[in-house]
């Protein structure tokens, strides 16, 4: 089959492995129909991670339907379609020192290939209601996998409310959808910090307010407006944040989160930091505005069925964000478009 791998810094290649099997009986091999390229993918892109003799398999957003299962599938068919969500569920997600077992590893693999095995089928794989009469819902239902989840889930993690004001740092994928999801679940006013302005031109289009930082600091743009501050602020973007100068600077998002939120006001983080970043804030300000704050990595799995219901209803339609579909020969060209901004969402679609 062919498949999406990273060979070194900034350098994706499109190779032939071999067809995943059936290893354990609780295992499913799904052919993917469309898979997406993810924000994250782009943290281990800037990496370097692979080579041309050790390839890295990339990818964790994908919808496909089932071609084999094994005996003890209990809930799922052969021909079903299914979404695959990032972290593989074995029923007992441990929050350890070591994170879930996810997609775009040597373990599994990586999602952006013609086929991929997922462990615990049953409990991991999220069936979509998808047909010959519904093929157009295919790009709304794969977001589920990832980005529509960890942008719902973020305004949980700070604790919204209808009525809420919020301010959402980073308008790419993730920050998008947090702005959708916003809108959705009865936000009053929600802003959109970038400092790309097609983004922000497209989280306009949604009915959020921009705020473009290369223009002005983003904290006195949102006080201007809210000068108590807004109900709720959430990280988007992670550890590869860059100021105004267009240079990375560690821990500037939750600085200005800390400005812009009010008192008793909630701070939520999906933004990805790998490593060891040491992050330095004050306590003095967090517990004198007696804000809250919650992160962590993010469960599709949680809010799966309630966002496949708003998808089918026609409530939602996260696809707006969808830039590019491609044929995944294309991809290595569109890595470099994804990664230079020229791209919002990029989507592989499989014949």
């Amino acid at each position: 089959m062919r498949a999406v791998a990273l060979i070194g810094a900034y350098n994706v290649s499109v190779i032939d492995l071999a067809v995943p099997v059936l290893q354990n009986a609780t295992d499913a091999i799904v052919r993917i129909t469309a898979s997406a390229i993810c924000g994250s993918d782009l943290h281990f892109y800037h990496q370097g991670n692979g080579s041309p003799e050790h390839p890295t398999p990339i990818g964790h957003e994908a919808i496909g339907f089932i071609e084999s299962i094994g005996d003890a599938v209990q809930s799922l068919q052969v021909g079903d379609y299914v979404v695959i969500p990032d972290n593989v569920d074995d029923g007992h997600f441990n929050f350890g020192p070591e994170l879930p077992i996810s997609y775009g590893s040597s373990e599994l693999g990586g999602c952006q290939a013609e086929y991929v095995r997922v462990p615990f089928a049953d409990d991991t794989l999220i069936p979509v209601p998808v047909n010959s009469s519904t093929d157009e819902l295919m790009l709304d239902y794969l977001l589920v996998s990832d980005i529509f989840a960890t942008g719902w889930t973020v305004l949980d993690f700070a604790g919204f409310e209808p009525g809420d004001t919020v301010a959402v740092f980073g308008a790419g994928p993730v920050g998008l959808l947090a702005a959708y999801s916003a809108m959705l679940r009865g936000v009053s006013k929600v802003y959109s910090i970038d400092h790309v302005q097609s983004r922000l031109d497209l989280a306009k289009s949604i009915g959020a307010i921009p705020i473009n930082f290369n223009s002005s600091d983003p904290v006195e743009q949102i006080l201007a407006a809210e000068p108590s501050g807004v109900t709720r602020s959430v990280d988007c973007v992670g550890y590869e944040a860059v100021n105004a100068q267009g240079e990375v600077e560690l821990g500037i998002v939750l600085r200005n989160m800390m400005n812009v939120t009010s008192r008793y006001g909630g701070i939520g983080v999906v933004g990805v930091y790998l490593g060891n970043e040491q992050l330095s804030m004050s306590m003095t300000q967090f517990w004198g505005k007696a804000l809250r704050m919650d992160s962590g990595i993010v469960l599709p799995l949680q809010h799966a069925t309630e966002l496949v219901q708003l998808i089918q209803s026609g409530r939602a339609s996260p696809s707006f964000i969808v830039s590019s579909t491609i044929g995944i020969e294309e991809a290595p060209e569109y890595y470099r478009r994804f990664d230079q901004h020229l791209e919002s969402k990029v989507v592989i679609v499989f014949p």
